[in-house]
């Protein structure tokens, strides 16, 4: 069986932005910067993207286009059986995440519908909580569930592809246009000076958390950690260079959060809407009862709500990809039947998630940041200590003179800092999760103590031809 591949650069770059750019970047990232001092959460999250997301992202890249493979698959192929772990966290994390994603998207859906009649306008508290869980919600989770299978159904080039070519830039000119409009709304200038005017005394004060809160936001919205860049770049051609395209994912994806954020803080302090209202459900209780004040609400809310739809279905197809790649390359089944299979397994997931709160928020607020941590740390110690040199090899097929400037730095960040750092932040959110004090010091020292132990199995083991 002949594999897919992208049929132009800028299709495949498009696919990758499209599954970075999503409901992180325009309903998490809102309300995490909300919560995490504005500007100093910008700061730390765009330092996070520069020297750990860009070099991480590089890195599930290399493994994807030299396997050709889907996770699991990858694994196996490029270091033997015992590795196939690695890509089955990444499996892991990828129905950890759609299984909330896809609510979320009903919820949007739901929105993007109700604008037309400003159903929530009267009452945003009220209507979000007599939508957001419950058989309803599980409805609409499947409306959006079967939009993200009809587009995976049509395949590589012809479906996620042509989907995406259209979506994306819908997305940038959308938001553009919304900024721009906002930017005239009296009362603006106070959302300009929360988002981008930085408060030092508060980064000192709260650097640890706001650090952690940023690393797991960076790796939430670039999309890393899951599989789903290391599967769309298995559909890459040898001749690209993927450091290139890799660092210009990051940077649109960057550039759309940051559009998204000149777009909501603007709007809700023009309207005396405090950002860190509503946490999760910021989006749909602050922002969407705020457009009943504003000329030509309705239209807003329909526009705003359809670029946020597009946005989490182009992160949802790419999710949703990547158990279908597996299911295709290691168990021969063909796309239609894997696809459908896929949709039930999330049809499933995604209607527990939204018939329990308590589900859905373990699933969304912890789960998601540890598995995707969990699975880029995999990825880069499997970059440096497994794959070695070919990994470096990788990076540079295809790479113009620049980028190979930069490939033995990007190996030792690979091999050594980043690991280190995707480990402490494990480290201090698995603490999180049970509930035990962990300091700065210890999460060093632990995350130390695990990198080197595995470093050390790997030598004692050998490394595998590749």
């Amino acid at each position: 069986m002949s594999r897919a591949t992208w049929r132009t650069r800028v299709g495949f770059v498009l696919a990758a932005v499209g599954s970075a750019v999503g409901l992180g970047n325009i309903w998490r990232f809102p309300w995490l910067t909300a919560q995490n001092g504005g500007a100093a959460f910008l700061l730390l999250y765009v330092l996070v993207i520069v020297l750990v997301g860009v070099p991480g992202l590089l890195g599930e890249m290399v493994i994807g286009r030299r396997s050709r493979r889907n996770p699991v698959g990858a694994f196996g192929e490029l270091g033997g059986r015992r590795w196939r772990v690695l890509g089955g966290v990444a499996l892991l994390a990828s129905v950890v995440v759609l299984s909330f994603y896809s609510v979320v998207g009903g919820w949007i859906l739901r929105y993007t519908l109700a604008s037309a009649t400003g159903a929530y306008f009267g009452d945003p508290q009220g209507y979000f909580a007599a939508i957001d869980y419950g058989v309803g919600a599980a409805g609409f989770h499947a409306l959006f569930l079967l939009a993200t299978v009809g587009v995976v159904y049509a395949g590589v080039d012809r479906g996620i592809e042509a989907a995406t070519k259209v979506m994306v830039p819908g997305i940038v000119l959308l938001f553009g246009g919304l900024a721009a409009w906002a930017a005239t709304l009296p009362g603006s200038a106070g959302g300009y000076e929360f988002f981008l005017s930085l408060d030092v005394g508060y980064l000192r004060a709260n650097f640890f958390d706001v650090l952690v809160a940023a690393a797991g936001q960076a790796l939430f919205t670039l999309s890393v950690g899951a599989g789903a860049m290391l599967t769309y770049a298995s559909y890459v051609g040898e001749d690209r260079s993927l450091a290139a395209d890799g660092t210009l994912i990051a940077g649109l994806n960057t550039g759309i959060g940051v559009l998204a954020g000149l777009v909501i803080f603007p709007l809700l302090f023009s309207l005396g809407v405090s950002p860190g209202e509503g946490g999760p459900g910021a989006l749909f209780v602050s922002l969407a009862g705020a457009f009943a004040d504003l000329p030509y609400s309705r239209v807003v809310g329909i526009v705003f709500f359809g670029v946020v739809l597009l946005a989490a279905l182009s992160s949802a197809i790419s999710i949703f990809e990547v158990l279908v790649a597996y299911l295709v390359d290691e168990h021969g089944l063909d796309r239609s039947s894997a696809t459908v299979g896929v949709g039930g397994l999330f049809l499933l997931t995604g209607s527990a998630a939204a018939l329990s709160p308590s589900l859905f928020a373990l699933l969304a607020d912890t789960l998601a940041n540890l598995v995707l941590t969990a699975g880029l740390l995999g990825f880069l110690l499997f970059d440096g200590w497994v794959l070695g040199k070919a990994a470096l090899d990788e990076y540079e097929r295809g790479a113009g003179r620049l980028a190979r400037l930069a490939g033995r730095p990007w190996y030792y960040a690979v091999a050594v800092v980043l690991p280190l750092f995707l480990a402490f932040t494990l480290v201090s959110g698995l603490g999180g999760l049970l509930g035990v004090a962990v300091t700065a010091t210890q999460a060093a020292a632990v995350a130390l103590v695990g990198v080197a132990a595995f470093v050390a199995a790997v030598r004692f083991r050998g490394r595998p031809a590749s």
